[in-house]
């Protein structure tokens, strides 16, 4: 049911939750309505901080447990003392064994509004029948002194986000909700458990498609933007399981318009940007050999583990093991495309990655021992022991 709503089904689940409800709810109204109770398109901001517990790459700064609590009783405790209170239900990724659940609770109609925008549609007995849904609070009219008063310094008095991994939940304090890159960042940290629980792989990937033919590309972030128009969507995030690959979030009009679930990849491509001249411009990799580089993320003398510079909470290790599985078991071929000197040519790139794909293309040899004592350099000091099958 949607719009103004006081089941007692509702309040019950929203004071499980620690709000508790003074006057009115209202839930999974539509932009027309949310703008009809006061809800502005927020100007896209960036640059707020991210307060992540439990994850396990850089791009956040800590919070403790006991740092999250006081900052959750003292969100739970406005929220509950507003009039009107939004609930919204969405999912990450669209329907399928492996999505995440989520529900936002919010003191305003914008915070709902950018976050509507962001998510798939779900239903609410979704949420209900989930085990393990994520919570969204989003404080917009919070006292400006929160971030100040829980220990996390002055940083975040126009806004900040936080997340307990842990806990499957997220605070959204302030105007934070306009930073929609690091809100999704955040989101996907709070997801991959979740989805690597219910047998998906949560991969920093992209979307490109030719006709038929479905392809996974890992390539740096100055890569991807140059070839943007071309992929199915500009977000970096999917899910690949047995069902097939899915965006992480909606992009476009797609909650009613084109495929939410394509089919399994053709092909899994993995640019790198070498200017030594030992990585040749396109070769063929086993899955052993895909998941060393996808785990290296080597671009032009960096190493960016998994291509993924955001927070996260599976390591990297045990995502390209559980890459290197399925590509076996699914007997996708994989490819290394060195993009050197067309990075910012995206047609260029993207005619050549279609063009690895219809020929016959050598196995990866690198010219020379240098880059490869490179690579074996940066893993052996990240991993003790890499599992067997990974090879240069």
């Amino acid at each position: 049911m949607k719009g103004y709503w006081r089941s007692h089904g509702l309040n019950s689940a929203l004071a499980g939750k620690g709000v508790l409800v003074l006057d009115q709810v209202f839930q999974n109204l539509k932009s027309s309505e949310l703008f009809q109770k006061g809800a502005t398109v927020a100007e896209l901001l960036s640059g707020f901080p991210i307060h992540v517990r439990g994850h396990t790459l850089r791009g956040s700064s800590d919070i403790s447990k006991p740092q999250f609590t006081k900052l959750l009783k003292q969100v739970t405790s406005h929220i509950s003392s507003i009039s009107n209170i939004y609930v919204h239900d969405g999912a990450i990724g669209p329907r399928s064994t492996c999505n995440v659940n989520i529900r936002m609770i919010s003191d305003g109609p914008s915070s709902v509004l950018a976050f509507s925008n962001i998510i798939w549609e779900t239903s609410s007995r979704a949420i209900s029948k989930d085990s393990c849904p994520l919570t969204v609070y989003a404080a917009e009219s919070i006292s400006p002194g929160v971030s100040n008063s829980i220990g996390l310094g002055t940083e975040g008095d126009n806004g900040f986000i936080a997340a307990d991994i842990e806990r499957s939940m997220l605070i959204v304090c302030g105007t934070a909700f306009s930073d929609i890159n690091r809100t999704k960042e955040t989101l996907v940290a709070l997801s991959e458990p979740v989805i690597f629980a219910r047998g998906g792989l949560p991969l920093p990937g992209r979307l490109l498609v030719f006709g038929d033919s479905v392809v996974l590309l890992f390539a740096p972030e100055d890569i991807i933007q140059s070839c943007a128009v071309f992929l199915i969507s500009r977000d970096a995030g999917v899910i690949l399981s047995s069902e097939g690959v899915m965006p992480f979030f909606r992009f476009g009009d797609t909650n009613t318009n084109g495929p939410n679930l394509y089919k399994l990849p053709s092909a899994i491509v993995l640019i790198t940007s070498d200017d030594s001249r030992t990585i040749p411009s396109a070769s063929k990799l086993s899955p052993g050999q895909a998941a060393y580089h996808f785990l290296a993320g080597h671009q032009n003398g960096k190493f960016v583990p998994a291509f993924h510079k955001g927070p996260s909470s599976i390591d990297p290790l045990e995502l390209a093991k559980a890459l290197m599985f399925v590509l076996k078991e699914q007997q996708i071929p994989s490819f290394l495309v060195n993009a050197k000197g067309i990075e910012s040519a995206g047609k260029e790139l993207v005619t050549l990655v279609e063009s690895t794909l219809s020929m016959n293309i050598p196995p990866f040899r690198a010219k020379g021992g240098e880059i490869k004592r490179r690579y074996k350099s940066f893993l052996s000091g990240k991993y003790q022991q890499l599992p067997e099958g990974f090879s240069f």
